[in-house]
């Protein structure tokens, strides 16, 4: 037992460094748990200091995709820890601040597979150009339950907690708790 937990220590930490390597920039500790599911345009994403991720991340900075040309940037602050099977995706820009909490299953997206129109919906969702309303910006001390989507061109503001099973689709005021699909305020302080 003892060696398996040496092992799987030893594995993250090579991991986190090769990952390290491939990012546009990034603080000291930041750790990755072995095996990430996806791992593209890593060369747009920043990482502060001691920033964590859990099992089967999925981060995506897509520049291009089905003849669409893109300018990706996420930038993710210190002392952040995301649960497993975390989705973070931008095709335009994604800020988060510092100290994040998520939980398990949390989806962060400044896009999505096209529009809802006539045009669009002649085409299969795989083919479809990304589409963004807007970056994201996540601020400081903001805990994400587990099963929370924030989509795209959506602020955040400090100190919110998102409730689980949450669809974030408008602005959160700082210091608010959030819940429901969509989102709406359940208490401010």
């Amino acid at each position: 037992m003892l060696m398996d937990s040496f092992i799987n220590k030893l594995a993250n930490k090579i991991y986190s460094i090769c990952l390290c390597g491939k990012l546009k920039a990034h603080g000291k500790k930041v750790s990755f748990r072995f095996h990430a599911r996806t791992l593209i345009g890593l060369k747009y994403v920043s990482i502060g200091s001691k920033t964590a991720f859990g099992k089967r991340l999925c981060l995506t900075a897509w520049d291009s995709c089905h003849g669409g040309s893109y300018t990706p940037n996420i930038e993710i602050g210190n002392d952040c820890h995301f649960g497993d099977d975390v989705h973070i995706t931008s095709c335009n820009g994604i800020k988060i601040g510092d100290n994040l909490l998520t939980g398990r299953n949390v989806l962060i997206t400044d896009n999505s597979h096209g529009v809802f129109d006539f045009d669009q919906l002649e085409i299969a969702p795989i083919e479809r150009p990304l589409f963004s309303k807007g970056k994201v910006t996540i601020g400081n001390n903001v805990w994400l339950g587990s099963n929370v989507c924030v989509m795209s061109g959506v602020t955040i503001g400090d100190g919110a907690v998102v409730a689980a099973n949450s669809v974030v689709t408008k602005d959160v005021p700082s210091k608010t708790m959030v819940g429901g699909v969509p989102a709406r305020i359940i208490k401010s302080v």
